[in-house]
């Protein structure tokens, strides 16, 4: 896929990857993330969810990768 105005293909495909799961959530959820029955709160406490997972993900790599 190419979009355009945009060159680094790094740039390209996480781009690419936001629009597939934004699609994967519409059709989960039927609603974007203008959607505003979620409080400002609410929309935190996911975010810090999503970070604790990402950490969590980080951690394994990191003993994987220092095991070696």
């Amino acid at each position: 896929m190419s979009i355009e105005g945009v060159s680094d293909p790094i740039v390209e495909a996480v781009m690419t990857r936001m629009a597939n799961r934004s699609e994967q959530g519409m059709k989960t959820y039927g609603v974007p993330m203008t959607r505003s029955d979620v409080t400002t709160v609410e929309w935190l406490r996911h975010g810090q969810e999503e970070a604790l997972d990402l950490a969590v993900y980080l951690e394994r790599i990191i003993s994987d990768l220092s095991s070696n």
